[in-house]
Formats: structure tokens, sequence, C-alpha cells
């Protein structure tokens, strides 16, 4: 099982890659991939369940006491990304359709994956667990304030709290109260021992499983609007370069450690497309958000695969930073 484990582990990206790719080309050639949808939320919440299983509670109390990893993610989803999703949208500016969805995918930042993929990267993801239910309160409250200012009234009509509400019971609180048992149980009964070790064992196929549910439940849909909607993807592309930048800054003016920098970077880059993605599907047809919010969804993945090596090398380990020196003779 072991051996099982670290050969998942030690060839994860790749088998990531291969996920996308096989999910893109299953998403185009079969017609019913489309119904692969209704398994999106059951296969992120098992992820997140896992996820949660290996943080461990008493690290998730004390973060929720780190205000100055709070204020960074506050100030960076919520001061910074508006007035860059603003700049990035004026590329679509004469385009309803296009413009409002990418205003709302930009506007609320990710509660779930992106604990998973910062984790990956070396990120404190039990930071950025803490800093959930107080991302996703904000983003149920201000998004609507800034689609009120960027494109009017009629911005803010369409949006609507339960999709948020529902996304945030059924990914974070029943995997995080499942989780919380399970520990629990595992401090008194083997089972519960032999549940975490499972699970997280399970880690990189629940991911893979995720990647390629997302990917083939919306591949036809950005498919069958390919020609309107390449327009985006550099919009998208250049939002995960920008904030990634503004996310190191960010991190040195809060003058956060290393872990908290990392989580910080993929919290700015990362959307909350999976909860974004219902609220598009409920929309009028004539918006068509559904591809607007899929093809973010699909850039970021593949962007997020690609986080994953390399944030470490822009936010390298304090170890890695002075080991260059540590190597060099000692002058007499």
């Amino acid at each position: 099982m072991n051996a099982v484990v670290s050969w998942f582990e030690h060839r994860q990206i790749g088998l990531y890659l291969v996920a996308i790719v096989a999910a893109g080309v299953i998403g185009l050639s079969v017609p019913g991939a489309h119904h692969l949808e209704g398994a999106i939320e059951p296969v992120l919440a098992l992820l997140l369940f896992a996820t949660f299983l290996g943080v461990p509670f008493a690290a998730i109390g004390k973060s929720l006491r780190d205000g100055r990893f709070l204020a960074a993610v506050g100030v960076l989803n919520f001061v910074v990304v508006p007035l860059v999703a603003y700049g990035l949208s004026r590329f679509v500016a004469d385009e309803p359709a296009l413009l409002f969805g990418v205003l709302l995918v930009l506007l609320t930042p990710c509660i779930d994956y992106v604990i998973v993929f910062a984790g990956l990267a070396g990120g404190a993801s039990e930071r950025l667990l803490a800093a959930a239910p107080l991302l996703m309160l904000a983003q149920i409250l201000l998004p609507p304030l800034y689609l009120l200012l960027f494109i009017g009234p009629e911005g803010v009509a369409v949006v609507e709290v339960g999709p948020f509400a529902r996304a945030f019971l059924l990914l974070i609180v029943v995997p995080l109260t499942a989780a919380a048992l399970v520990q629990a149980l595992a401090r008194r009964h083997r089972s519960g021992v032999v549940i975490e070790r499972t699970m997280l064992g399970l880690m990189v196929p629940l991911m893979m499983a995720t990647l390629f549910t997302v990917v083939a439940s919306q591949a036809g849909a950005v498919g069958d609007s390919l020609g309107q909607l390449l327009v985006l993807v550099p919009i998208y592309a250049g939002f995960l370069v920008v904030m990634t930048a503004l996310g190191i800054g960010a991190g040195r003016i809060f003058r956060l450690d290393v872990p908290a920098t990392r989580a910080l970077v993929f919290s700015g880059a990362t959307r909350n497309s999976l909860v974004v993605l219902p609220l598009a599907l409920a929309l009028p047809a004539s918006l068509s958000l559904a591809p607007v919010v899929v093809t973010q969804t699909l850039v970021e993945l593949i962007g997020m695969v690609i986080f994953v090596r390399l944030i470490p090398r822009l936010v390298p380990s304090l170890d890695r930073r002075i080991a260059p020196a540590a190597a060099r003779p000692t002058p007499h």
C-alpha cells in the first residue's frame, strides 16, 4: 500500500496533466460527458474531506488567531483583486455577457481546492482552511457591490446567495465536520486511524478524479463556443501571472513566513468557479455565462498544476536560501 501511495505522489504532476488531457478528449468526443457535471460536488467533497483529515484541528484554531495572514488574504482578495479584475475586464467591455462572466468569476476567491494545491506546494493549507469561512462570507457581501460599481444594477440583480451558501455547506461544513469526527475517533479507536490513512493515501487519485470530472463535464460547452471564448484565455492567464507577482509582494509587505506567503499567492490567484458555475448554469440562456466560467476553470486548473512546481521556486524555503552560503568554506 505504501509503495502504491509513494508511486502516485512522486508522479502526481504528470498524472494531473494526463487526467486533464484525457478529460478534454472525452468531454469533446463523448456526447453524454456533460452528465458528469452532477459528480463534481461529491468528488470535490471527498477530496476536501481527505485534505481536512491531513490538517490538525489545533493548527486551524491557531490560524484563526493569525490576524496578519487573515488581513493579507482579505486585502489581496477584496482590495487588490477587484482592481486587477476591472482592468482585465476592459478587454471585453463591449461584450456584456463576457464582461459580466469575467467579473463574476474573478471577484470570488476560491475556498475549496485551493487548500489542496497550496498544500502540495508547501503552503500553509491550515491557514487557508481557517480563512475559508471569512472568505465565503466576504464574497457573498462584497462582489455584488463591485458589480454594482463596475456594470450597474443589472449586475446585482442576478447574483443569488443560495448557490454560495449551498457550496459552503456541502464543500466546507460537511467535509470539515466529518474530518473532525474521524480525527476524534482515531484518538480512541483503530478504525479512525484506518480511515485517516486510507483517505490520505487516496489524495492523488481523488485530485485526478476531480480534475477529470470538471474538465470532462464542461469541455463540450467550451468547445461549442470556442471562437468567442478564445479572447478570455489570455485574460485568465494574465490574471494568474499578475496575481502571482502581487501575492508575493503582499506576502513581503505583511511580513509573512514562506508557507503563509505561498498560501497567499494561491488564494489570490485561484477563483471560486466551482461555486459560481451552478449560478451561471441557472441564469437565463441569453447571458450564456457557463462557458465563460468554465473557460476560467480550465485555464486555472492547468495553471494550478504548474503552480505546484513554480511557486516553491518563486517563494523558496529558508533552508534553500541559506544552503549555498552554508556550503561555502568559512574564512579563517
